[in-house]
């Protein structure tokens, strides 16, 4: 079976990618490209793909799962409140979102260290870097690794020296600062660093051009029909 996948943010650096990976996969159909004030059709589509704006995401989002359309979202921006709201209509209309903060597989693959080494460190601090035009910092992937560090590491963070109000320690997620960078020639790039006592470890991850998003929006897009409620990160579709 063909599925027909609508792209919302079609006309994007992302967004064009991922059209042209939709068309090259024999499983996929290339059905609908919305862009930013085309008013969005998703009835007649199996997959809609979610890559607009953190302005715009939540709305979009929630008119394709009240017509009973699941969503890949791709897009950053959303709230806990938002996520809260997106899963109550997935589950009230019978459909599926997935929201992926990052969909590079050596991106999940980061994230997981970090939440894995979280357990051994009192202090942690991540630093993000993305191209220029980018709306949103910390960036979706930032945010999703503090939270996963916060998951496995017992107690409170270490305790650093206060702010004195310039707010230039970064921004403060349940005691892992973020740090956010935007420069022209970036795509994405993340460090998580943690430190002890003599030691420092460093886990990196560089998207070096926008085709390594490619394998895991296919991924995302091909199996969220069979998915239900919310489910966020893509780790949930890879066995690791």
């Amino acid at each position: 079976m063909t599925l027909r996948v609508a792209v919302v943010g079609a006309h994007g650096r992302m967004g064009t990618s991922a059209c042209a990976a939709i068309e090259g996969d024999a499983e996929l159909e290339l059905g609908a490209q919305i862009g930013r004030g085309d008013a969005p059709e998703f009835a007649g589509h199996d997959v809609v793909l979610e890559l607009s704006t953190p302005s715009s995401v939540r709305g979009n989002t929630l008119a394709a799962l009240t017509e009973g359309v699941p969503v890949v979202v791709g897009a950053t921006g959303l709230s806990a409140s938002d996520l809260r709201d997106i899963e109550a209509a997935a589950k009230s209309h019978s459909a599926a979102a997935l929201v992926i903060p990052n969909f590079a597989l050596g991106a999940v693959l980061m994230m997981r260290f970090a939440q894995q080494a979280a357990r051994f460190f009192d202090r942690a601090e991540i630093i993000e870097r993305h191209h220029e035009k980018k709306l949103d910092a910390p960036s979706g992937t930032a945010r999703r690794t503090a939270e996963l560090m916060n998951e496995t590491h017992a107690g409170p963070w270490g305790e650093i020296a206060e702010d004195d109000g310039s707010g230039a320690r970064g921004e403060d997620v349940d005691g892992v600062q973020i740090h956010s960078l935007r420069l022209p020639g970036s795509v994405a790039h993340q460090e998580v660093l943690f430190g002890a006592p003599g030691e420092v470890l460093t886990i990196k991850h560089d998207s070096l051009d926008r085709s390594s998003f490619m394998p895991g929006i296919l991924l995302a897009v091909k199996a969220v029909p069979e998915m239900s409620g919310l489910t966020v990160g893509l780790e949930h579709l890879l066995d690791l």
